[in-house]
């Protein structure tokens, strides 16, 4: 597991790397940004940004994805990956916002946790971007990252890692260095050809550098 001063070597470089980071959803308010981050389960954010600009045009409040039918909302997003069941879940996180919050996405995590197809990732995501509070939120990259590089145990549950990474990141970093390791993760610690070679983390990084010894022999 990496040292305080290992853990401060990373956050710095991560930044030095990425320090525009931010989210590459397309969105124009909450709404749009929930249902992006509801629609980017299993999907990538670019394939999810192809769709939206026809389904925001159309859909501009809960009331519009719960006027229309099941089967034309899948319809919409059938490009999309599990589009049957993020259609079922958009509808109902909808009602719930709707009936429960005015139709106006809530800037709780608690009430966030509470929609419909949310899980703990979405609403930190929308905690994070909408409402500019600190949340770390683990996705495929942030996981595959945290592990490789020993901030966290590779045993570790989605949750287990959250809660890790929250206890070594001072919390006024949580937000930007969410962003900065799903930057690193997707564009250079890939997860079948990660860049170790040139890797600036390669001095900290335990799975860079077995790959490395492996390249060796």
């Amino acid at each position: 597991m990496l040292t305080k001063k290992d853990i401060r070597y990373v956050l710095d470089t991560l930044q030095d790397m990425y320090p525009d980071a931010d989210c590459e959803l397309d969105h124009e308010n909450e709404l749009e940004l929930l249902i992006a981050v509801v629609l980017s389960a299993q999907a990538t954010d670019a394939l999810v940004n192809k769709v939206t600009p026809d389904l925001f045009a159309k859909y501009k409040t809960p009331e519009d994805y719960i006027n229309v039918s099941l089967e034309q909302l899948q319809h919409d997003i059938k490009r999309i990956g599990l589009y049957r069941n993020k259609a079922k879940n958009i509808r109902k996180l909808c009602t719930d916002l709707i009936e429960k919050h005015d139709g106006e996405v809530p800037n709780s995590y608690e009430s966030l946790i509470n929609l419909a197809g949310v899980g703990r990732k979405t609403a930190n995501v929308v905690m994070s971007v909408a409402f500019g509070m600190p949340a770390i939120a683990v996705d495929t990259h942030v996981e595959r990252v945290s592990k490789r590089l020993g901030l966290c145990r590779w045993k570790d549950s989605v949750l287990e890692v959250e809660k890790t990474l929250m206890r070594k990141i001072p919390e006024e970093e949580w937000s930007a260095t969410h962003h900065r390791m799903i930057f690193f993760g997707r564009y250079h610690c890939q997860a079948k050809t990660p860049h170790c070679p040139e890797c600036p983390l390669l001095s900290v990084c335990r799975e860079g550098q077995k790959r490395m010894k492996k390249q060796d022999v």
